[in-house]
């Protein structure tokens, strides 16, 4: 079936085009403002910072040089023609990277149980009170805005050398980063489910954990895992502190200058945390999945 199209005349048209460039041409130079404005404050912050890239350029030589020693081995060959020269230390290697999943997990799992215990009284939702609320959230505010090294360090100082101070450095930082995801998923909650039971005469309690705790579960996991992730990654970084795991071994073999060490370490950490976040990402994966056929 045919249909008419209709033509406006040509007056209106030029009009209507006249106001379609006009717009365009404002987005655009809202656009070219917006850059210009980005590039003076690139400018003004790399000056203040001290970033002189005449330093980067000539000393970038240096920084190539430092990975061709580490990919070269004590008798001037290739790490990758002898692997077993190059992974000559791997017993040793694996047990202490076995140490630096350990000291993640058990880091994570204290952390995700205080988040866990806490994130109720730091959502805004959920909280018995805005004093409450307040006090719960300058404490995860703390926890996760001091850096986990500086714990480390701390805790290396009142405890001594080993995974101790990994493990209690990193339970502080993830229960005030994982505090704050955990509230952020509960302010998301729908509350008309806790209505429902807190209209039968229910405990506050007895709300959070029959009409808020099944709608965030998933979410929860989902980030405990990704945290776990980040934490491999930071307590690899701790040893170098002294707070156990690989990151001891690796601080060793760069002062000592065992370049073929170095990379052979770095190779470990950097495989193992590639199947940590594969399998870690399935997971998450399979999580939402679930809960979305739910």
């Amino acid at each position: 079936m045919a249909t008419a199209v209709s033509i406006l005349p040509a007056q209106q048209l030029a009009v209507l085009e006249d106001t379609y460039r006009k717009a365009v041409a404002r987005k655009r130079l809202r656009g070219a403002l917006a850059a210009a404005v980005f590039c003076v404050v690139l400018v003004i912050a790399a000056i203040g910072a001290e970033v002189n890239l005449r330093t980067l350029f000539t000393y970038f030589g240096n920084f190539v040089s430092y990975f061709d020693r580490i990919l070269t081995l004590d008798s001037g060959a290739r790490v990758w023609t002898d692997p077993v020269e190059w992974f000559w230390g791997w017993h040793k290697w694996l047990r202490m990277l076995g140490e630096t999943i350990l000291i993640s997990y058990v880091g994570t799992l204290t952390g995700a149980v205080f988040a866990f215990a806490l994130n109720f009284f730091a959502a805004q939702n959920t909280s018995p009170g805005p004093w409450v609320r307040f006090i719960i959230r300058r404490l995860l505010e703390f926890a996760r805005t001091v850096p986990g090294i500086v714990f480390a360090l701390i805790f290396v100082i009142a405890f001594g050398l080993g995974p101790m101070a990994g493990v209690l450095a990193i339970a502080i930082h993830s229960t005030g980063a994982l505090g704050k995801l955990f509230a952020e998923i509960v302010e998301n909650a729908d509350m008309k489910p806790v209505e429902g039971i807190r209209s039968t005469g229910a405990s506050w309690l007895s709300c959070m954990r029959f009409a808020v705790l099944p709608q965030v579960s998933a979410g929860y996991a989902s980030y405990a895992l990704l945290r776990f992730e980040i934490n491999v990654r930071e307590a690899s970084v701790m040893g170098f502190v002294g707070a156990g795991g690989i990151g001891q071994e690796l601080v060793v073999a760069i002062r000592k200058f065992y370049y073929p060490d170095v990379s052979a370490i770095l190779v470990t950490i950097i495989v193992t945390v590639f199947i940590i976040d594969i399998s870690t990402g399935w997971l998450r994966g399979r999580l939402f999945g679930k809960e979305t056929r739910r």
